[in-house]
Parts: C-alpha cells; sequence; structure tokens
C-alpha cells in the first residue's frame, strides 16, 4: 500500500516538531541548572531561597564591614540601602573591591551568612562609556555627575 504525499508530509512535520520539542525540553532542563537568579539583600530578607540554591547578590559594600580573619576568609556586609547581608569569601578579592564600592558575589546563603565562591567588583556609579554619554547627549537625557 502506497502512502501518499500529503501522509508523508504530515508524518515529516510530526517529527520535526517532535523533535524541535524534545530539543526545547532539554535545553531548559540544562539552562536551569547553569542560570544563577540575581537577588538584592531585601529580597533574600524576604523570600530566602533554598540551602544549596546557587545564586548572585548585588549591592554596595557597607562602610566600616570589612573584616580580614586569619587566612584569606573575608567577612563584609552587603547593602541595598534597605536590608544588609553577612558576606564570607574565602579567596583573593578583586582590586576594584573597597567599602562603598558596588559589587556582585555568586555563592549560596544559609539564612544568616551569604558564602560566596567568586567576587565581582564594579567601577563606580559615576563612570559611563562615552558611546552612552553621547547618545544621551543627543537624546537630552545626560545629567553630568556632580
Amino acid at each position: 500500500m502506497a502512502v501518499s504525499r500529503k501522509a508523508q508530509r504530515i508524518r515529516l512535520l510530526g517529527l520535526g516538531a517532535a523533535a524541535m520539542t524534545t530539543a526545547a525540553v532539554l535545553m531548559a532542563v540544562s539552562f536551569g541548572d547553569a542560570i544563577d537568579v540575581f537577588r538584592s539583600p531585601s529580597e533574600l530578607r524576604t523570600e530566602p531561597p533554598a540551602a544549596d540554591d546557587t545564586i548572585r547578590i548585588g549591592g554596595l559594600v557597607a562602610d566600616g564591614s570589612v573584616i580580614r580573619g586569619a587566612g584569606e576568609t573575608v567577612h563584609f556586609d552587603v547593602t541595598d540601602g534597605g536590608e544588609t547581608v553577612t558576606v564570607a569569601f574565602t579567596g583573593i578579592l578583586p582590586d576594584l573591591f573597597r567599602e562603598g564600592q558596588g559589587i556582585i558575589a555568586r555563592g549560596t546563603f544559609d539564612g544568616m551568612t551569604f558564602t560566596a565562591d567568586e567576587v565581582l567588583a564594579k567601577h563606580d556609579e559615576t563612570y559611563m562609556p562615552r558611546e552612552v554619554a553621547d547618545a544621551l547627549k543627543k537624546q537630552g537625557h545626560f545629567k553630568p555627575a556632580e
């Protein structure tokens, strides 16, 4: 019994749709493990993650909070102006790390202390690439730092 061309096309489309669905599910599962959710200190306090979830926290290093202990472990507080979270990090901090500086840390939170396995420091808030500043000037929205 011969299969019509229409039936062959329908089978081919069905197989293609099944293959694409399988690929999408596999990608979603693999990305789900690789994506770190970003939270502010206020969000961590109101909705703490599971103890084994790897997340990112960001904010400013609180003034007077950096404590360098024995060895390479450093404790410091990160704040978003509303809440403060203590961070413990073992390793070498970036050159731009200092009190009052914006940072992003990646690690786990046990409800009290955020244990970071990576700390990234960013430029101060007045830094802006020239291209962005030029574009804002053209739009009339540029406000120079005081």
